[in-house]
């Protein structure tokens, strides 16, 4: 029989796959955001339970999560900005890194106060230019 557990997962991968399918380009980068946000918190509470394993796996997914939204970023377009959020993409990543590497919750809390200020500014874009770029 299988296990409760790997059902949930199977589930959320699932889910997560054809949610992305699906999802206009501004929905998946709140996706992507929102997908950095959990890992980010699940390694703060593997931290707290001592879980070393578990949360430097949830760090390295963050950190490809991010990884991605910068690759997302058009330069050509989005000029000054879009090079300033590359910057502080690479300074989140470097910023997780030294967080697995000390055990670090501060910093983990430190990146997702930003992730959540770039979220924040990313879901008032209007509509009407959300559908513009799409």
């Amino acid at each position: 029989m299988n296990n409760p557990g790997d059902q949930i997962k199977t589930y959320e991968k699932t889910n997560a796959y054809t949610g992305a399918m699906f999802a206009d380009p501004h929905s998946l980068i709140t996706q992507m955001i929102d997908g950095a946000l959990t890992r980010i918190s699940q390694a703060k509470g593997a931290i707290i339970r001592g879980e070393i394993a578990n949360k430097a796996e949830l760090i390295s997914k963050a950190i490809l999560i991010i990884g991605s939204l910068e690759g997302c970023l058009d330069h050509d377009k989005g000029g000054e900005l879009s090079q300033n959020l590359a910057s502080l993409y690479e300074y989140m990543s470097l910023t997780l890194a030294q967080a697995n590497i000390h055990n670090d919750i501060a910093q983990l809390e430190e990146v997702s106060n930003l992730m959540l200020e770039i979220k924040s500014a990313w879901i008032q874009i209007p509509e009407q230019l959300q559908r513009a770029s799409a």
